[in-house]
């Protein structure tokens, strides 16, 4: 393999380090190989006196990574190996180490941005998007939780826009990712190359941070449409904000005002088909995560991890969404009503 089709690629220029996730056919998609090679390299130049700053990215113009690897977790699991595991302990270890990480981490992100893609950069110290990202954490439509620290900054969000984001596992734009406080900047993706030009350039006499944050200002922000988060965080705040999924349902059920009901009915038929468990331990999840420290976020994510793969949805999602391909999963149970609080608040005893 040369350096041009390693799955990470490596580059210094000017003092700053850059990382480029490298799998572009497969929109970026995170392996373990991948979360080892970030991690390491993060290390080497937190170390390093010779790096001010790091660039985070990724290859092509459709992701800047569209989550984990799933097919692959999904394979090690029917081997029977330790893959599945190994990699949501390394993964998240590297995502908290991230968050305190001693040098300015400007992550640049155009296109998708899903899942393990969101949890990369929620640590990062400036968080750059396009006109063109799509930014969600889409776990409960695969029967799985949103995990890479959601139940921290998902839990975290204004208006319960987290708790809807991850009980719908919807995608939302540049503008709503801005609102939602997902990112800290949009500028025109055709200005990504200017980015890189100036930083080529840049005196590192100044901070790094500032003149990170100064290279931002002067390229100018993107022009976007207001974010539709502006109209509904009203209603989302008031509807999500129920101790259990099935009074969610009910309340989004009875929405009568003209400038909500079309949302509340789209939203209605997006949670009917996501899975049931997979949505209320998300919320309890996320209910817990509010209380909760980075740390002890990430230490709840990974002990629902140990017991999904044989307890949860997950398999059954991948099966019907990646590998047979068939769009119809067989949840368990199948529906809301089926789902006892006993079944939830067993995958957190010890936690």
């Amino acid at each position: 393999m040369t350096q041009a089709e390693a799955p990470v690629l490596i580059q210094v220029r000017n003092r700053v380090g850059y990382l480029t996730l490298n799998r572009p056919a497969g929109l970026n998609a995170i392996t373990l190989p991948m979360v080892r090679t970030l991690h390491h390299q993060l290390q080497e130049w937190a170390d390093d006196q010779g790096i001010v700053a790091v660039v985070l990215r990724g290859a092509g113009e459709k992701a800047f990574c569209a989550g984990g690897d799933i097919r692959s977790l999904y394979d090690s699991y029917k081997r029977g190996d330790s893959l599945h595991r190994e990699f949501f302990e390394e993964e998240y270890a590297l995502d908290q180490y991230i968050h305190a990480y001693t040098k300015p981490l400007l992550a640049l992100m155009n296109g998708f941005v899903l899942g393990g893609g969101v949890g990369l950069v929620q640590g990062a110290s400036l968080r750059v998007i396009s006109e063109r990202t799509r930014m969600g954490m889409p776990e409960v439509g695969i029967g799985y939780f949103p995990d890479v620290g959601g139940s921290y900054f998902l839990s975290r969000l204004p208006s319960n826009l987290g708790v809807y984001m991850g009980l719908t596992g919807n995608h939302v734009g540049a503008a709503d990712a801005l609102y939602a406080g997902l990112a800290d900047y949009c500028v025109p993706y055709d200005s990504f190359a200017d980015l890189e030009r100036c930083l080529d350039q840049q005196d590192w006499s100044v901070p790094p941070r500032h003149a990170l944050t100064n290279l931002l200002v002067s390229i100018g922000r993107t022009e976007l449409p207001d974010a539709p988060f502006k109209t509904l965080s009203r209603a989302i705040d008031e509807h999500f904000s129920h101790d259990s999924v099935a009074a969610i349902r009910q309340s989004l059920a009875g929405e009568t005002r003209a400038e909500y009901s079309e949302w509340a009915a789209e939203t209605l038929k997006t949670l009917d088909s996501r899975s049931p468990l997979s949505m209320s331990v998300t919320l309890e999840m996320l209910r817990r995560g509010r209380e909760r420290s980075l740390a002890d976020c990430f230490d709840m994510e990974l002990h629902l991890d140990r017991q999904w793969f044989d307890k949860g949805d997950i398999i059954e999602g991948v099966r019907a969404l990646i590998v047979d391909k068939d769009k119809n999963p067989r949840w368990n149970p199948p529906t809301l009503e089926e789902v006892t609080p006993e079944r939830v608040a067993a995958f957190f005893a010890g936690v």
